[in-house]
């Protein structure tokens, strides 16, 4: 709860998607609590406003966008809630966005409750509403006064839910959600690249959907990597997901699968998906199929893996597949059709290359934002046309290289492009890598051995402290299609340019490892710290032992050489020794579940320290012999104690 001193939080554009307004001494211990409760565990983003807390005579602005901008409206009616001139407020500015979307034609819905009053006594302000509205004649103008009985006029005479004292709150908890559910699903839609000639393909996806036919049912997208694959299932889900009971979209299974228990981790990521947590802690495999046969199968769901390959094996994730509806659908994307075949699936489609008008049209949205090239540019755009070879990943990058240049660069690039032997995806995007500044480089480079599905935040304070200027970095890459940020604020990178940047970073030393500037992978990075091979030329390094089943012990012996390291992660190990003399260059240290931990850290330029999962309790020592010379941020996850150090 906000104290009455605390200003109102800042919001963002679209924050919260359901906004709760009521009289707080009424219903905030009792139903409004479980409602708000019940949306923000289903993964609902729900405002409540505390209004009993409030001063002043009209609502705040932050209230105010927070009303605008949510998709759902809910007013709890309760006794006293024509008592409160800002829950009157609200109701009316409530009313006000409901008119402007067309009176529910648009994207603004009102879901009136009615806890314990008869809805006529709001309609038409009778009972205790009747006696509010006398003593508020008494402080406010008649205008007002008028706006606010014909917004109870208004949403008093919408279909909603009559709580009486009888009812059990359960079962009218879950009808609202279920509605709420329903309908954030008609206005929800995945983020998707620009829709440019794929009307066929999504047509030809959702009729071997077969969405009428009552059989379990697997549907297979494949192709090479950046035909537009994702693209084509993003829209097919946003097509047909009001058609399912529940419904979720999981990206990068085969990424997810090659982590140490991976199959935990995927089962977790749908069935939180699916159900609509926060969290879900499923803790082995067949506790998984177990949830997913308990919870998830009795519904008609709708299931998009995406970027699966031969590896992927859908009962140990899943269960048998007969325990599902059998209107329920899984799509399925791969660059792999062998993982289509041990599916046993025929329901199978391959996107081939772009035609030539839709390829140009691709190119000049990117490089024009416009649908075709000025008159200048359309002799040279016919000539990438044919380096891009109808790959819309090479169109989409090679477009957003060319935005805003001039003929002369144009014919710059051609002149590169041309004089690469071959039309491999990975080669064209080189040229944008080149053309890159020294700093937006090295953020690439980080994001693609290391932070991949990382949240931004931990990544961006290393970058600033080295000088990397990460807002302007990133908005350059984002900009040029080389790197995504998601709404949740995490990390994505198509699987061409995470191959390019690592193929980069290889080539600074292609036959030692150990003289690279980014180690990520685990068998080079145990091959460096066993033979004590690192030197200066190592800036990032990951180790991950938890596929090792004894734990390796480092001392500050295999990073003494490691003098430029800036960011370290160790995942299930151990550190002992003194660390006093090594690591000058370090801004950010990653300690994931390690048994132990030095207590002697000298880190000059340390400005990101995580220890989530680590042995450490309130009262620790160890917080003594770490000194750090800068401002810190600590990242200190699963820990109720406030850092001392902070």
């Amino acid at each position: 709860m906000r104290s009455s001193s605390m200003p109102d939080p800042p919001l963002t554009t679209g924050e919260y998607e359901v906004f709760l307004s009521f009289r707080g001494p009424d219903v905030r211990q009792t139903f409004a609590d479980c409602l708000y409760h019940f949306l923000i565990h289903s993964k609902i983003r729900t405002f409540r406003d505390e209004e009993e807390l409030r001063k002043g005579e009209e609502i705040a602005p932050s209230l105010v966008q927070a009303i605008s901008e949510s998709k759902i409206l809910i007013p709890i009616f309760s006794q006293n809630y024509a008592s409160s001139k800002w829950c009157l407020q609200e109701l009316a500015k409530m009313v006000e966005c409901w008119k402007k979307q067309g009176k529910g034609g648009g994207r603004t819905t009102i879901l009136p409750i009615f806890y314990l009053v008869d809805p006529r006594d709001v309609r038409h302000q009778e009972g205790a509403y009747e006696e509010a509205f006398r003593r508020h004649s008494l402080k406010q103008d008649q205008q007002t006064i008028k706006q606010w009985k014909e917004a109870l006029l208004e949403v008093g005479k919408m279909k909603g839910w009559h709580v009486a004292g009888s009812d059990g709150h359960g079962a009218i908890l879950e009808q609202i959600f279920v509605k709420v559910d329903s309908l954030l699903r008609t206005n929800y839609t995945l983020l998707t690249d620009e829709l440019v000639g794929i009307d066929v393909h999504v047509n030809k996806v959702v009729q071997l959907l077969n969405l009428d036919a009552a059989s379990e049912m697997i549907v297979g997208i494949h192709g090479m990597g950046g035909i537009g694959k994702t693209t084509i299932a993003k829209t097919v889900f946003n097509k047909v997901c009001t058609h399912f009971d529940r419904c979720c979209f999981i990206e990068d299974v085969r990424e997810t699968l090659l982590k140490a228990d991976g199959v935990v981790v995927l089962q977790n990521k749908i069935i939180s998906g699916v159900l609509r947590y926060d969290h879900c802690n499923v803790n082995n495999a067949s506790e998984g199929i177990h949830m997913m046969v308990d919870r998830i199968c009795k519904h008609r769901v709708l299931i998009v893996l995406d970027d699966v390959d031969a590896k992927f094996e859908f009962d140990k994730i899943f269960g048998k597949l007969g325990n599902f509806s059998s209107k329920s659908r899984f799509i399925i994307t791969t660059r792999d059709k062998r993982a289509l075949e041990l599916l046993q699936t025929d329901k199978l489609h391959e996107p081939g290359g772009m035609s030539h008008d839709h390829s140009l049209q691709l190119l000049s949205k990117h490089a024009f934002k416009m649908d075709n090239p000025p008159n200048e540019y359309t002799a040279l755009a016919e000539k990438f046309l044919k380096v891009a070879a109808g790959l819309p990943l090479a169109l989409k990058v090679v477009g957003s290289l060319l935005f805003r240049t001039d003929t002369n660069f144009w014919r710059a690039k051609l002149k590169e492009l041309k004089e690469v032997p071959t039309v491999e995806v990975q080669q064209i995007l080189r040229i944008s890598y080149n053309e890159l500044t020294p700093n937006e480089k090295q953020i690439f480079l980080d994001i693609a051995c290391v932070f991949i599905g990382d949240y931004k935040e931990v990544p961006f304070y290393m970058w600033s402290s080295c000088d990397f200027n990460p807002e302007i970095g990133m908005r350059t890459l984002v900009n040029r299609s080389l790197v995504r940020i998601d709404e949740e604020g995490q990390f994505g990178m198509h699987d061409h340019l995470r191959d390019l940047g690592r193929a980069i970073v290889n080539e600074e030393d292609v036959q030692n490892p150990c003289k690279r500037s980014r180690i990520w992978s685990n068998e080079n990075a145990l091959d460096m710290l066993a033979n004590r091979e690192g030197g200066d030329q190592v800036e990032v390094l990951r180790v991950d032992m938890r596929k090792n089943e004894a734990r390796h012990e480092f001392t500050e012996k295999e990073f003494k050489n490691l003098s430029r390291l800036r960011y370290l992660e160790v995942n299930y190990g151990r550190l002992s020794g003194d660390f006093k003399e090594v690591l000058p260059s370090l801004c950010c240290l990653r300690l994931h579940s390690c048994d132990s931990i030095p207590t002697d850290l000298h880190l000059k330029k340390l400005v990101i320290l995580d220890l989530s999962f680590c042995p450490i309790k309130e009262g620790w020592r160890g917080w003594q012999g770490i000194q750090v010379f800068n401002s810190i941020l600590f990242c200190v996850s699963l820990l109720s104690f406030h850092c001392p150090l902070g």
